[in-house]
C-alpha cells in the first residue's frame, strides 16, 4: 500500500509538504500542488478521506446533520439513510445540531472539513441561517422531516395538509365541535400547511375558525404543556386537540391529566408523528403516523440526483402519513 513518504518522492517534495497539501493546512505553490496531486495519483495513495477527495473529486460520503435528542424517529431515520447511502457507495458521517442554531452551525461546518460530497439536514427552528447559506453557496444539501418554503433546497417531509384535515374530520365525527390545535415552528412550512389543513377539515366539518383555539409556535413537551394550558382557559374550552409533533403529544397528554382530565372520554387528544410510547398509555395516542423510512430514503435520492445533476431546480416532495388509530380520540 503506497504510504505518503512514495508520494514525497515521487513528486520531489518533503512528506510534510504532501501532509500540507492533504490537509490543507498550509499554503502551497500551485505548482507543487499539482505535483504532489499527481504523484498521489499514480501512487493510489488513500491514506485518508482527504487524500482521495484530491484524486476523485469526492469522499463518497454523505453529511447528516440533526438533533440526536429532538428526533423522535432518529434512529429509525438513519437506518433508512444508511440504507440506502451504503446500497449507492456512500458512507454516512452524523453530526449532532442540538435543535439550535449554533449547534447546526457548527454541525455543518465540521461535516464540511470532513468534505462530504452532500448533505441531509433536519432544520434547527427558528434561525434559517445556515440554510440559506448552503442555498446561496450551492452546496448539494437536502432538508429532511421539516420543510421551509423560505429556502431554495430539495427538501422530503410529510404531507401535511389532508393528513391535518383527516384529523379534524375524525375528531368530528366523534361528535367534538370545539377542537383545539397546537400548532409548530412558525417559520416552519409544516405548521403553516397544518393551520391550513385544520382550517380546511373545521370547513368540511361545518365547524367555525375560532383562533382562541389555536396555540403554540413551538415543537418541544414543554411547548405542548404550555400550548394546552392555554387553551384550557379560554371560554368554551375545546373537548378535542390536535397537536403538531409527538414531543407536543406527550406535553398536552401530561397537562390534560394534570387537569384531571379523562382522555378517550371527557377529553380526546390525537397527533402529528407516530411515537414509541403511542400504545404503552392507557388509552392509547391516535397518530398521524409519517412515513419516517419512505422519507429518509427519498432524501437520499434527491441527493444523489443533485450531485448528478447541480443544475436542476430544487424539489419538494411531500409523503403521505397513515392514521393510526387508538383510544385517545374518544370514538369506538
Amino acid at each position: 500500500m503506497a504510504t505518503m513518504e512514495d508520494v514525497a518522492r515521487l513528486a520531489g517534495v518533503s512528506i510534510s509538504t504532501v501532509s500540507h497539501v492533504v490537509n490543507e493546512t498550509r499554503s502551497v505553490a500551485p505548482g507543487t500542488r499539482e505535483r504532489v496531486i499527481a504523484a498521489i495519483e499514480k501512487t493510489g495513495y488513500t491514506g485518508n478521506v482527504i487524500a482521495r477527495s484530491l484524486v476523485t473529486g469526492g469522499t463518497k460520503s454523505i453529511g447528516v446533520a440533526m438533533s440526536l435528542l429532538a428526533n423522535p424517529h432518529l434512529a429509525q431515520l438513519i437506518h433508512a439513510i444508511e440504507a440506502e447511502a451504503t446500497a449507492a457507495g456512500y458512507t454516512v458521517l452524523l453530526g449532532d445540531t442540538l435543535d439550535h442554531a449554533d449547534g447546526e452551525r457548527a454541525a455543518v461546518r465540521k461535516l464540511q472539513a470532513r468534505r462530504v460530497d452532500g448533505m441531509l439536514l433536519t432544520p434547527a427552528p427558528g434561525d434559517t441561517t445556515t440554510l440559506e447559506q448552503l442555498a446561496r453557496t450551492n452546496v448539494p444539501a437536502v432538508l429532511v422531516d421539516r420543510v421551509s418554503h423560505k429556502v431554495k433546497l430539495d427538501q422530503v417531509g410529510p404531507e401535511n395538509i389532508q393528513s391535518t384535515s383527516t384529523l379534524v374530520s375524525h375528531l368530528a365525527a366523534a361528535g367534538h365541535r370545539r377542537i383545539g390545535f397546537i400548532s409548530g415552528v412558525e417559520w416552519m412550512g409544516a405548521s403553516e400547511e397544518r393551520t391550513l389543513g385544520y382550517r380546511l377539515g373545521l370547513g368540511r366539518a361545518g365547524l367555525r375558525w375560532d383562533s382562541n383555539l389555536v396555540a403554540g409556535g413551538g415543537a418541544t413537551h414543554e411547548d405542548g404543556v404550555l400550548a394546552l394550558r392555554r387553551l384550557l382557559t379560554v371560554p368554551e374550552r375545546p373537548t378535542a386537540v390536535i397537536t403538531g409533533n409527538g414531543a407536543m403529544t406527550a406535553g398536552a397528554y401530561r397537562e390534560a391529566r394534570a387537569h384531571g382530565l379523562e382522555i378517550g372520554k371527557e377529553f380526546a387528544i390525537v397527533g402529528h408523528d407516530e411515537v414509541d410510547w403511542a400504545d404503552l398509555v392507557d388509552p392509547g395516542i391516535t397518530t398521524m403516523a409519517h412515513p419516517v423510512d419512505e422519507i429518509g430514503r427519498t432524501a437520499v435520492r434527491l441527493l444523489l440526483a443533485r450531485l448528478a445533476d447541480p443544475d436542476t431546480p430544487p424539489e419538494t416532495v411531500l409523503l403521505a402519513p397513515e392514521l393510526v388509530h387508538r383510544g385517545s380520540c374518544g370514538c369506538r
